[in-house]
C-alpha cells in the first residue's frame, strides 16, 4: 500500500510542518503522518508568533527556507517590535496570528510541496532493525517503511488533561492522547521524563467591556518576519491589557485544594516562565495584581485568548474569578484553562544533528525534546528535516553553532545541558547575541540555506544586494562632513555635545542620542541620498556603524572560542580513565559525550580546570 520512504515525520505540528517541508524541498520523498488532518499546524495555546528571542528564531528559520515567517506574515492580525527602546541585539518581533487562518495556510503550502504525501492515523511504534529504524506502525495496523523517522509528538505521548479534580487522557482540547511510543523507547533504552503546560480560558469577546481595558495597538508601520516579498499589514486588530485584584486572588485560593498542581496529581513540571494564574497567587503573595492580555483568535472570530489567566482549577473558580477582573463582569466562557502532562525525553540523548544516540535514523524534534513554544518548535523541525534528508543522502550533516543563530545556541543547550522543566528561548540564553540580531538573520543563515537548495537564488541575491547597500552608505557616512551650522541645533536638541568644525557623518551617527532619522529630518541632502535605498538596508548600516565597537569586541570572543570547537573528540574517548578530571566531569562528560572541547565547556558540572586537563591530554 505504501512505498518505501526517505524520511516519515511523525506529528504535523509546528516541528513536524517545517520537518516536512524542509525534506520534501530537499527532494527526499516524505510521509507525513497525522492523527487528524483537520488540525495540521494548529496553535495549540496563544495564537501569535514571534517574541522575545522566539522572534529571531522565526526570522532564523526564514532565512534558511522555512516557512513559519511567510506564513505568519500571510495571516497576522498585528505587528510589534519588541523592546525598541533598548539596543538592536534586544529587538524581537511579534505578531498576533488569525489561528484559522494559520493552520489552513500551513495545510495550503504542504499540500502543494512537490514529494509529499499524507496519512491519517496514529503511530504507535516504530520498526528497528539492527539498531536503526525503518519505518513506524500505526493504530490501523499499517507499516510505513522508511529510510529515517523524524518523532514531533508535541504533548500527546500519553497525554493527560487537567481541570480540578477531574482528568482525562488527551493529547489536546477534544483529542486523544497518543500511545505506544514511550513504552517502546523506554524498552530500547531511552530515559522518558514527564513535562506539563497549560492553556487559559477562551472567552466570548462580544461580552467584554473594552472600555475598562487599556488598548495595545499595534506598530504604526507594522515590519514582517519573513525577508521574501510577502504582503505587509495595512490594518491591525488590536489587544488589551486588564489585570487581576485581590478579589481576584482571593477566589483563585478557595480552588487550591482542587488545584491537581498543589495537590500533587500533576507530576511533570510547568514552564518557570509562563506559570499558571495560581502558581503566580501562590509565588508572588506580595503581588495584589497580575496583568492579563486580552488577545483575538482572528479577524472575523469573537473568541478571545486570555492570555496570563493559564489555569488547571475547577470551571466554577475559573469562571467566578474571571468575572471579577475589569472589563470581564458579563463574560461568557468558550471553554475553560486546562493543565495538560505528556512524556518527553530529556534530550542529552541526542546528538548535534538532533538524531538519537541509541537508534540510528531516527530524530526527535520540538516539545518531545522538553521545549515549549512554537518557535522553538518549528527551528527544531527544520533542522530534524534537514539533517534526516543528508542522512538519507549519505552526505555530512548540517550544524549551526552557537555563535551563528539562536537556533544553535538552542540545539546546543538541549543536548549539552539537557533540561527537567519545558525550555523556552531568551536572549540571555546566547552568549553573542549582539551578533545574533533578528535584522541580520538573512546575512548570517541564507547563504546555509542557498548552500543546501533550500532558500532560492533571489533569496541570495537580496543577501548580497543588502551587504553592498550597507557597505555604500558606511563609506557615505566616513567620507561626507557636516558643518557646525548644519548640525548644532540638533545636537542640542537632542541634548549632546556641539560641533566646533567640520565631522563626519560617522561621528555624528555613533552619539548614544542621534539616529538615523533624526539626522534626516536635519539634513535634506542625507535624507535624499538615503532614499533610493531600502529601509531595512539602510538599519543594517545604520546598526553596523552604531554598535561596531561592540560588534568587533563580539567577533573576536566568537573566534577566541572558535578555537575550542576546532579541538574534535573521538567518539570512543574514554574521560573514565583521566584520573586528574574531577569526579563530576568524568560522570558528566562520559553521559553526554561532547564532540568538540568547546560543547565540553558547556556541560554543567565540567569546570575551567577540567578543561585545562583535557586540552593538555588532547595536546598529546
Amino acid at each position: 500500500m505504501f512505498p518505501e520512504y526517505d524520511v516519515i515525520v511523525v506529528g504535523a505540528g509546528h516541528a513536524g510542518c517545517e520537518a516536512a517541508a524542509a525534506a520534501a524541498n530537499l527532494g527526499s520523498r516524505v510521509m507525513l503522518v497525522t492523527m487528524n488532518m483537520q488540525t495540521i499546524a494548529q496553535m495549540s495555546c496563544n495564537p501569535a508568533m514571534g517574541g522575545v528571542a522566539k522572534g529571531q528564531i522565526v526570522r532564523e528559520v526564514d532565512a534558511m527556507g522555512g516557512f513559519s515567517g511567510i506564513i505568519t506574515d500571510r495571516t497576522m492580525i498585528q505587528f510589534r517590535m519588541l523592546n525598541k527602546s533598548k539596543g538592536p541585539a534586544m529587538w524581537s518581533p511579534r505578531a498576533q496570528s488569525d489561528r484559522q487562518l494559520f493552520a489552513n495556510e500551513w495545510r495550503n503550502t504542504l499540500e502543494h510541496t512537490p514529494n509529499l504525501d499524507f496519512w491519517q492515523d496514529m503511530v504507535n511504534g516504530i520498526i528497528v532493525k539492527d539498531g536503526r529504524v525503518v519505518g513506524v506502525q500505526t493504530g490501523m495496523g499499517h507499516e510505513i517503511l522508511g529510510k529515517t523517522v523524524v518523532l514531533t509528538n508535541g504533548t500527546f505521548l500519553n497525554g493527560l488533561i487537567h481541570i480540578g479534580e477531574k482528568k482525562f487522557g488527551g493529547g489536546r482540547a477534544a483529542e486523544r492522547a497518543a500511545t505506544g511510543i514511550t513504552e517502546q523507547l523506554a524498552e530500547l533504552g531511552f530515559e522518558t521524563g514527564r513535562m506539563k503546560t497549560g492553556t487559559p480560558p477562551r472567552v466570548d469577546g462580544r461580552t467584554l467591556d473594552y472600555s475598562k481595558m487599556e488598548e495595545q495597538p499595534g506598530d504604526e508601520l507594522p515590519e514582517k518576519f519573513s525577508y521574501t516579498d510577502t504582503p505587509r499589514l495595512t490594518k491591525q486588530r488590536p489587544c488589551h491589557i486588564t489585570y487581576t485584584n485581590s478579589e481576584v486572588h482571593e477566589i483563585l485560593k478557595e480552588g487550591f485544594d482542587k488545584s491537581p498542581m498543589f495537590t500533587g496529581r500533576i507530576k511533570g513540571l510547568g514552564p518557570r516562565y509562563c506559570p499558571s494564574v495560581e502558581d503566580k497567587v501562590n509565588r508572588f503573595a506580595d503581588k495584589d495584581r497580575h496583568q492579563i492580555f486580552v488577545e483575538p483568535e482572528g479577524w472575523n472570530t469573537v473568541e478571545m485568548y486570555i492570555n496570563g489567566f493559564s489555569t488547571s482549577l475547577p470551571e466554577d473558580v475559573q469562571y467566578k474569578a474571571m468575572r471579577k477582573i475589569a472589563g470581564f463582569e458579563n463574560a461568557k466562557m468558550f471553554r475553560p484553562g486546562y493543565a495538560i502532562e505528556y512524556d518527553y525525553f530529556p534530550p542529552t540523548q541526542l546528538t548535534h544533528t538532533l538524531e538519537t544516540k541509541l537508534v540510528k535514523n531516527l530524530f526527535f524534534a520540538g516539545q518531545i525534546n522538553g521545549t515549549t513554544g512554537y518557535e522553538e518548535a518549528g527551528c527544531q523541525g527544520l533542522m530534524a528535516g534537514i539533517n534526516a534528508h543528508l542522512a538519507v543522502k549519505e552526505e555530512e550533516p548540517v550544524i549551526i553553532s552557537r555563535s551563528e543563530g539562536y537556533i544553535g545556541v538552542l540545539v546546543d543547550d538541549l543536548i549539552t545541558k539537557g533540561t527537567d522543566e519545558p525550555y523556552r528561548m531568551f536572549t540571555s540564553r546566547a552568549e553573542f547575541r549582539i551578533l545574533l540580531r533578528q535584522d541580520n538573520a538573512d546575512l548570517r543563515l541564507t547563504p546555509l540555506g542557498h548552500k543546501l537548495g533550500l532558500a532560492s537564488e533571489e533569496r541570495m541575491a537580496r543577501v548580497e544586494e543588502k551587504i553592498r547597500v550597507a557597505a555604500e552608505v558606511q563609506k557615505y557616512f566616513l567620507n561626507e562632513s557636516v558643518t557646525p551650522d548644519l548640525v548644532n541645533s540638533m545636537l542640542e536638541e537632542q541634548g549632546t555635545t556641539t560641533i566646533s568644525q567640520r565631522t563626519k557623518l560617522h561621528a555624528i551617527l555613533s552619539r548614544p542620542q542621534i539616529d538615523m532619522q533624526i539626522m534626516c529630518r536635519q539634513l535634506p541632502e542625507l535624507d535624499q541620498y538615503l532614499s533610493q535605498y531600502d529601509n531595512e538596508f539602510v538599519e543594517q548600516a545604520e546598526i553596523k556603524m552604531k554598535y561596531e565597537g561592540y560588534i568587533e569586541k563580539e567577533q573576536q570572543l566568537v573566534d577566541k572560542m572558535g578555537k575550542l570547537e576546532d579541538v574534535r573528540i573521538i567518539d570512543s574517548f574514554d574521560f573514565r580513565k583521566i584520573t586528574s578530571l574531577s569526579h563530576e566531569a568524568r560522570e558528566k562528560l562520559s553521559k553526554v559525550r561532547p564532540t568538540t572541547l568547546g560543547q565540553a565547556s558547556r556541560i554543567s558540572g565540567v569546570s575551567p580546570s577540567d578543561i585545562s586537563v583535557l586540552m593538555v591530554y588532547m595536546g598529546r
